[in-house]
């Protein structure tokens, strides 16, 4: 697959994605999301992907929606390859049943924010700055409310999108927006962390999560009781089981 504004390796059980529109601020266009889209749907699919980084080009990493782009869909740089869906940044990562690192080296602004605050890990060098500035010009944050929530409590969430104030890495830290700051030994050791477990295991997890959200209290015992049996027969519970009686290290199938 050519894509038109990101760019996409797999190597070792890890996706990378990167934003590749530097020359925008990685300002992202409807094309754009859509690319993402399809490149984290096949990052799904595959067995052999058990980890996804996401990162970009440039000194800022995402400046948010390509305005003048969105005003004007005709200025797009349309890919013929990729069906054009009306979607969110934040439903295109949301979809992802295995863990995310993000790593941040360049600012993120307004719609920027739908990306990381998907992702199951975010890293990001201490001089990065975060900011949502739609206030400042007569609009909301409102995708980026939602997934403000699912972090923080709504005061806080609220405060980022009303003030509309700059704040850097430790502060996001303190927000839970930031997993730890950045720094290539930080990062190799999640990542090894990450590709010890099983991978079946940590997929369903995230199914499982997902699922949760949609039932009835009264539903959600049974479904996890059901899950886990499940899982249980899989080939990588086997094998964990197997590896731990005899003191090795398991060899995971992601099946």
């Amino acid at each position: 697959m050519t894509y038109n504004f990101i760019k996409t390796k797999s190597d070792n059980h890890v996706f990378t994605l990167t934003l590749a529109r530097s020359e925008k601020r990685n300002a992202f266009t409807p094309t754009m999301i859509n690319e993402v889209n399809h490149a984290l749907a096949v990052a799904n699919s595959e067995k052999e992907v058990w980890l996804v980084v996401i990162n970009a080009e440039g000194p800022v990493f995402c400046a948010g929606m390509d305005l003048k782009i969105f005003e004007n869909p005709e200025l797009d740089h349309r890919n013929p390859e990729i069906d054009n869906q009306d979607i969110s940044l934040a439903t295109a990562i949301s979809q992802l049943n295995k863990p995310s690192i993000a790593i941040l080296e360049g600012d993120v602004m307004a719609g920027g924010f739908l990306i990381i605050l998907e992702c199951t890990y975010v890293f990001a060098k201490e001089s990065v700055h975060f900011s949502l500035p739609e206030v400042k010009r007569g609009i909301f944050p409102f995708q980026v409310l939602g997934s403000l929530l699912k972090i923080m409590p709504q005061n806080k969430a609220m405060d980022l999108c009303i003030s509309a104030k700059t704040f850097d890495t430790e502060e996001a830290k303190k927000l839970g927006i930031v997993y730890d700051f950045y720094s290539t030994e930080n990062f190799n050791k999640l990542k090894a962390n990450i590709l010890s477990n099983a991978p079946r295991a940590i997929s369903k997890g995230f199914e499982a999560l997902k699922k949760l959200q949609e039932l009835q209290e009264n539903e959600k015992l049974s479904y996890l009781l059901e899950t886990l049996s499940e899982l249980k027969s899989s080939k990588d519970a086997q094998e964990g089981i197997a590896s731990f009686f005899e003191k090795r290290a398991p060899n995971w199938l992601n099946e």
